[in-house]
């Protein structure tokens, strides 16, 4: 047992699982393939990471996720007739569980998570059809997992709506962390597999019936979720602010790395190219630079307002050469700065000439 939470109800971490175990009536709402939707039957509900080990791909013991998830619900000691489950790859050591209080009002968040793999934008273009099982679920991988307790009797309404805070709050962290997706040139508001269990305490003398972020339950599930979600995110990739203070990593989600720039540095240099070695080095200098990385945040967003039609073609042109003039100017770069030719869809221009001037200093480091 690694906590008790003010219901009596027990969080285990056992093996590759964590489980809460219920002491009482509770109700529940979640999105697991087990037992999923609004139940007021269940006994337990648990997070468990499908991996066989370290470094190993997820691997179900079943032919659906359903039958997974029983199986291991049964491997776990529990009737999975009365048991919610959810499935990831992230390590269950690296849980982050936080409590937020006020006037006997509590809320548990307990939340493994990693967005490396698989972090994207609702929107997106899908990986999988699930009518015809074409494509990839990815499911496990790079998963933001929740299991939210309340000490409160919420209605089903208002379980619902902590639903709606919980969901919020977890895409606010990814926007504050500007987690890209993997399948657009947007920002992350989750995984395409994360899973979430909201247990609300029906023998609770506390009765509520909203969670909305005007009500102080919504605050109190607001930041409790934010701050696991974040711890979660830390401890299982390292992901955090001084993380994400760096030039590749903004610029990751239009194509920018180690090996692009590379490419078009070799392709601008006809004679008397850097050693690959000194050109990363060197690059990865710059990826840290302070007020490099301040510009190049103004110019990615730029193309974000563009792309969410907040700002006009003409308007993002003028911004984007401006700091473009500036950080040539920082960076004491030689030579006249070409005007971009638009030939091709703008944010793709807007970058290719940023790309440039990063490959432009990078060779002219000594």
């Amino acid at each position: 047992m690694i906590f008790k939470l003010d219901s009596g109800d027990e969080v285990h971490r056992y093996y590759k699982s964590i489980a809460v175990i219920f002491k009482g009536e509770r109700k529940v709402l979640s999105s697991s393939p087990l037992n999923g939707g609004y139940r007021d039957d269940l006994r337990a509900v648990f997070n468990h990471d499908i991996k066989p080990g370290e470094g190993m791909a997820c691997e179900l013991k079943a032919p659906t996720y359903e039958e997974h998830l029983s199986i291991i619900a049964a491997e776990l000691g529990f009737n999975p007739d009365y048991t919610a489950g959810i499935g990831t790859a992230a390590s269950m050591e690296n849980v982050s569980l936080i409590v937020e209080s006020y006037a006997g009002l509590s809320v548990t968040a307990i939340v493994t998570g990693g967005v490396e793999v698989n972090g994207g934008r609702a929107g997106d273009p899908a990986t999988y059809d699930e009518r015809n099982d074409q494509g990839d679920s990815k499911e496990g991988s790079g998963t933001i997992n929740i299991m939210l307790e309340i000490n409160a009797n919420l209605t089903p309404g208002a379980l619902t709506g902590a639903l709606l805070t919980c969901t919020e709050a977890k895409s606010a962290v990814l926007q504050e962390l500007m987690a890209p997706s993997k399948y657009s040139t947007g920002l992350a508001t989750g995984t395409g597999t994360d899973g979430t269990i909201l247990i609300s305490n029906a023998a609770s003398p506390i009765s509520l019936t909203n969670a909305g972020k005007h009500a102080k339950l919504g605050e109190l599930i607001g930041r409790a979720v934010k701050k696991a979600v974040k711890e979660a995110l830390f401890k299982q990739s390292g992901l955090d602010s001084h993380y994400q203070k760096s030039i590749l990593r903004r610029f990751e989600r239009y194509g920018l790395n180690e090996e692009s720039l590379w490419q078009k540095y070799c392709r601008n240099v006809q004679s008397g190219c850097k050693e690959k070695a000194l050109f990363i080095h060197n690059l990865h200098i710059l990826d840290r630079n302070a007020l490099l990385v301040t510009l190049g945040s103004l110019y990615i967003h730029l193309l974000d307002q563009y792309e969410w039609q907040l700002l006009q073609e003409e308007e993002v042109k003028e911004g984007a050469a401006v700091i473009l003039k500036n950080i040539k100017k920082i960076l004491n770069l030689k030579g006249k700065m070409e005007e971009p030719v638009y030939d091709e869809q703008l944010s793709q221009c807007l970058i290719n000439s940023f790309a440039e001037v990063m490959v432009q200093a990078t060779g002219e480091q000594d």
